[in-house]
């Protein structure tokens, strides 16, 4: 393996998806100031994110509309109006 060609804070994160509550402990640089605690008992850096392959349609196969800024009501509001 070469030397020197990952990024100084590259280091092991989870990931925690906040739609399923599933959980990955995955190599990454992303800065975050959370922690938390792994399978193995360890705290390692914690970084949540709304939306993973274990909550995204495409992988489970399950047709869900994932809102979490209120953008579909605002649409619906938008539209009522416009036909008024």
């Amino acid at each position: 393996m070469k030397k020197d060609i990952h990024p100084s804070d590259y280091r092991l994160v989870i990931f925690e998806d906040t739609t399923s509550g599933e959980k990955f402990l995955i190599g990454s640089t992303v800065a975050t100031e959370e922690k938390g605690h792994w399978t193995d008992n360890k705290e390692y850096p914690l970084f949540k994110v709304e939306i993973s392959s274990a909550s995204h349609p495409f992988y489970t196969g399950k047709k869900t509309t994932i809102d979490t800024a209120g953008r579909v009501d605002k649409f619906k509001q938008r539209v009522a109006r416009a036909k008024k």
